[in-house]
Parts: structure tokens; C-alpha cells; sequence
């Protein structure tokens, strides 16, 4: 069964946490949020969709690398 490699996993995590952040800097001190993948995810696609898709300055799999099922 494939795997993702340490890169790759390293990779996602990187854009997961980079998003996190941004949503917390967004937010008026002192206010915080809890981690929320759901809310990451959607942000995330809005961002690869910009990207990879629109303006197609990175591919799918370098900007959040995957498996295909």
C-alpha cells in the first residue's frame, strides 16, 4: 500500500499550519480559535483553486500532495 513520504506529509502540514495562522492573525487581539480542519479545509480549497487551477503556478501535488484512492 503507497504512502505519503515524510516530504509529502511535511508538505501538508506546512499549508495547514500557514492557514491556521493566517485565520488566527485575521482575528482581532485578544480573540482566539480552536484548530478547525474543517474550516482549513475549505480555506485551503479556495487557495488551490486560485493556484492550481486559475492561475496554474503550482500543480496539485505540490501545493497539498495527496493519494489517489
Amino acid at each position: 500500500m503507497k504512502e505519503l513520504t515524510k516530504q509529502e506529509i511535511e508538505r501538508q502540514d506546512f499549508v495547514d499550519n500557514q492557514i491556521f495562522e493566517l485565520m488566527q492573525k485575521l482575528l482581532p487581539s485578544p480573540n482566539m480559535i480552536d484548530w478547525d480542519i474543517e474550516a482549513i479545509g475549505s480555506i485551503r480549497e479556495t487557495i488551490r483553486e486560485q493556484l492550481v487551477k486559475k492561475k496554474k503556478i503550482i500543480n496539485e501535488k505540490q501545493f497539498y500532495p495527496y493519494l489517489k484512492t
